[in-house]
């Protein structure tokens, strides 16, 4: 087995959106460490002012999503053998994201979009009317769950090139949770998701790349979600045509 070097150079992106640079640091280089361990070191052995973003550390939150070599990972979830370069690894911010400083974005342009795409439910009942029973191997019960794993981690956002181009794209995850909602049984907003998603920055917009499926770490597929969208605002946009 060929011994690695003891030590790995880190590139670190350091302030802010406007007015920031990559800094470099040497990091032990230990068998089984992932990208977070690696900033997490850094911050504790050092520079202390180095700002990130994580919580759970075993893939369940998303929030330390970061841009690994150029590519939107979940840091706690990958080892640093799988992704080095020469012994050379870059770590910078999410990218469509604004830059609060160093390695923490700011999520609310991406959260802001989930509501512009009216991916929140629209309720049919009230609390004190009784459960509806939905039947889990319905068609639409089996679309909607296809994208619920979605944890909001903004990966795809980051890895779609249509939202690097077009700040008003709704991004790929609103889309999908649109998607999930608009085929929810118990929602009474369809219409308002068609709507939502059919306008200026909405879901045709997208020109179907797959970065976002490739990318997910959830193994979800956003693009078909958006396709059923597509074909969902057509349908709509023609059968209003068809009443005037």
């Amino acid at each position: 087995m060929k011994a690695t070097p003891d030590t790995l150079t880190v590139s670190v992106w350091r302030g802010a959106e406007s007015g920031g640079s990559f800094e470099s640091f040497e990091v032990p280089n230990f068998e089984s460490q992932t990208i977070l361990d690696i900033v997490a070191w850094i911050q504790q052995n050092s520079d202390p002012t180095l700002t990130y973003r994580y919580a759970c550390r075993v893939g369940m939150c998303g929030s330390c999503a970061m841009m690994v070599n150029g590519v939107p990972r979940w840091t706690c979830r990958t080892h640093v053998q799988k992704v080095v370069q020469d012994n050379r690894v870059e770590i910078a911010p999410l990218r469509n994201l604004p830059v609060i400083k160093d390695l923490a974005t700011d999520m609310d342009p991406f959260f802001d979009k989930w509501i512009a795409a009216e991916g929140l439910h629209h309720p049919t009942k009230s609390r004190h009317d009784p459960i509806e029973q939905i039947n889990p191997e319905s068609a639409a019960r089996v679309e909607a769950a296809s994208g619920i794993e979605c944890i909001n981690c903004s990966v795809c956002y980051a890895a779609c090139d249509t939202v690097a181009n077009n700040p008003d794209y709704l991004g790929p995850a609103a889309l999908q949770r649109a998607w999930t909602v608009y085929n929810d049984s118990k929602d009474a907003g369809r219409q308002q998701v068609l709507d939502a998603v059919s306008g200026v920055g909405g879901c045709h917009n997208c020109h179907s790349q797959g970065s976002c499926a490739v990318h997910c770490p959830n193994d979800l597929n956003p693009m078909k979600a958006i396709a059923g969208l597509k074909r969902a605002t057509a349908t709509s946009f023609f059968r209003k045509g068809s009443r005037t």
